[in-house]
């Protein structure tokens, strides 16, 4: 149970940052931000478009067409890691970005993709440098 404590406490410590300064910033356009991800200030960002099955397929692009989806997403500047399509779900897209920026990308997200999407997210870290020092000096031992 323990790594879903730790991260549990990680999401809560995002959200509550999140909280603290979208009270001091207008709800109306995302800053546009330049800033790009490094090793002390990147997150993974893991969505799931899970896209509406009781319609037709050429709806749902035509209104992400109209809503400019492919236009504003992904936003300049924020790294695509990967793209799949899952059958059955829909799209699931992980990013790289400053924690700064993610503001932005959710405001992207609901302005362009909410109708044909409903979406999940998941925010992460690189933990891979950190898990194989641990690996190596356990084996050395």
């Amino acid at each position: 149970m323990r790594p879903y404590r730790l991260a549990a406490t990680i999401i809560a410590l995002l959200v509550s940052a999140l909280a603290l300064t979208s009270t001091t910033t207008a709800q109306t356009t995302p800053p546009q931000g330049n800033a790009a991800p490094t090793a002390d200030n990147a997150v993974l960002l893991t969505v799931f478009f899970k896209h509406d099955q009781s319609r037709p397929l050429h709806e749902l692009n035509a209104q992400l067409e109209k809503q400019g989806f492919y236009k504003a997403f992904p936003p300049a500047g924020v790294e695509v890691v990967s793209w799949y399509v899952m059958m059955g779900i829909g799209q699931v897209i992980t990013l790289r970005l400053p924690a700064s920026r993610l503001r932005e990308v959710n405001r992207v997200i609901e302005d362009t993709a909410w109708g044909p999407y409903r979406t999940e997210f998941y925010p992460t870290y690189d933990y891979k440098a950190v898990g194989l020092t641990q690996h190596e000096k356990a084996a050395a031992n």
